[in-house]
């Protein structure tokens, strides 16, 4: 071989530089997603805690399989928070903003494995972050039913592009997991079934590994299913009137509508990631039934709109690679100005969602104004400490023989969890109340004589007891029109059930 060839064919077969894994796609994509951690972290006790975090926070403390309101996997999460930070208020969101922002990281890999480079990935993540802002800005099982439909999509997405089909181990595992969060990971089961009749997916029902990750999602589920059967099925009853609740107030009517209201700008990368599994790469076909089903079954069962959230990252990561791909088919100028435009509107989404879902706004400013009415749980994190703080000063203005025999009677969770959480610090016993879960915990031994009563009317509290008494009004101290400042602001004293403590209980119970 000449001389002046080897140097040449030396350098040409010479392994390429190894880049640093701290400097790759992947990379980014965590840094991404931390940063909306950071964030949470630093805006998110800027109000104080919400009254659905307060059953949660409640719930925590009492674990067991299954809740009246939810599966257990939140609330064991919020044990763990007590556990790690105590009851502080960052320390008990951190789980659901560290899920949020994984399933930022998931929504990016996606678009990794449907081929996309690093734009793409990031486009992808980008498009995600918003709902990443809202859901994970509160302790709450969307955050987490959100993780879960995200990593099943995001193991169906391995399985379509290896076509291992151990990844069913996966998918079994996420869906399990799944049910244990929120029951309408049910609904995207029903997805996941269609897409694999409906597509070439249909022949790993043939395989030993599906069936393997169905046995395994029922293992991980059968706990709470079992304590289900214990309990009468009581969930199913909590969700009826649930349901029925938001049907009529209202609260259904507006789900297509809503679906925009979701994706806010970033609409064109989930329509164009359904064109991308339809019409253009059809191992990816599932996805879009994974996609449309759900769509479908949401509308027709009335569910609310943020129920379908979770549908959208794996079509974000399918629109950001057809988006890739399609600019490099444009000339240089033209590609440019596409991607300037999708970047701004990506930006944009997020300081939106920043200025609209994180609570950063001063209470009662303009800004606080607008938000509240686009994200109405701001009004609900404010007052708590106030509200027991009153019933405490009416707890000390009654007379001495009274006090050794009292309860705390809660008509609502919020209520409920305020008392539990804010009360040791006054010396007030433990909340009475038949609100979900709350509701097995009972009276207490010997039943309390004399009752502070949160939350319900006169006219039912006059049915219930033989005298009643306002003893104070609800308020806090920004003056902020809530729950408990307008639809029940009356703090009463009671005294003489009418019926036996045991009657009274046994008809007692509700659902909110």
């Amino acid at each position: 071989m000449p001389a002046d060839v080897s140097p040449n064919l030396s350098k040409s077969t010479a392994p390429p530089a190894k880049v640093s894994f701290w400097l790759g796609d992947t990379a980014w994509l965590i840094y991404l997603a931390l940063l909306t951690v950071i964030v949470h972290l630093a805006v998110g006790q800027r109000y104080g805690i919400h009254r659905d975090e307060l059953a949660t926070l409640d719930d925590a403390r009492h674990l067991a399989w299954g809740y009246v309101a939810y599966p257990p996997v939140t609330p064991f999460f919020g044990r763990l928070s007590l556990i790690l930070f105590g009851p502080t208020l960052p320390g008990f969101r951190l789980f659901a903003a560290l899920v949020q922002a994984a399933a930022v990281v998931l929504t990016g890999l996606m678009a990794k494995e449907m081929g996309g480079g690093r734009r793409a990935q990031l486009a992808a993540a980008l498009a995600a972050v918003p709902f990443c802002l809202g859901a994970g800005a509160l302790m709450q099982y969307v955050s987490f039913d959100h993780f879960f439909w995200v990593l099943a999509a995001y193991f169906m997405v391995r399985l379509l592009k290896s076509e291992d089909p151990r990844w069913w181990l996966g998918m079994g595992a996420a869906i399990g997991l799944g049910m244990l969060t929120k029951y309408t990971m049910g609904v995207f089961v029903i997805g996941i079934v269609a897409a694999v009749l409906f597509t070439d997916a249909r022949r790993y029902l043939r395989s030993k590994w599906l069936w393997y990750g169905v046995a395994l999602s029922l293992v991980i589920f059968l706990p709470n299913l079992l304590w289900q059967a214990q309990n009468h099925f009581i969930s199913l009853d909590f969700l009826r009137h649930i349901h029925e609740r938001d049907v009529r107030a209202g609260r259904a009517k507006n789900f297509l509508p809503g679906q925009l209201e979701i994706t806010l700008l970033a609409f064109p990368v989930w329509m164009a990631g359904l064109y991308y599994c339809l019409r253009v790469e059809g191992r990816f076909r599932a996805i879009a039934w994974m996609f449309l089903v759900p769509l479908f079954l949401f509308v027709v069962l009335k569910g609310r709109y943020y129920y379908f959230a979770p549908a959208y990252p794996m079509l974000f990561a399918a629109g950001s690679v057809w988006g890739e791909r399609w600019l490099d088919s444009l000339r240089a100028g033209l590609a440019h100005a596409v991607e300037t435009l999708a970047i701004f509107a990506l930006a944009a989404d997020i300081a939106l969602a920043a200025l609209l879902a994180l609570p950063m706004a001063p209470v009662n400013s303009p800004w606080w104004s607008m938000a509240s009415q686009i994200q109405p749980d701001f009004v609900e994190e404010v007052g708590w400490p106030e509200l027991i703080e009153t019933v405490a000063q009416i707890r000390d203005s009654l007379p001495p023989e009274e006090r050794s025999n009292l309860g705390i009677l809660a008509a609502n969770y919020g209520e409920a969890g305020a008392v539990n959480l804010y009360g040791p610090k006054y010396g007030l016993p433990p909340v009475i109340s038949g609100v979900n879960s709350f509701w097995a915990r009972g009276y207490g031994d010997p039943p309390p004589d004399t009752l502070i009563v949160l939350g319900h009317s006169s006219e039912y509290l006059s049915e219930n007891f033989g005298s009643c008494y306002v003893a104070a009004i609800s308020w806090n101290r920004f003056g902020v029109r809530n729950e408990e400042t307008v639809e029940h602001p009356n703090i009463f004293v009671c005294r003489a059930l009418k019926k036996p403590w045991p009657e009274f209980w046994g008809n007692y119970r509700h659902f909110g």
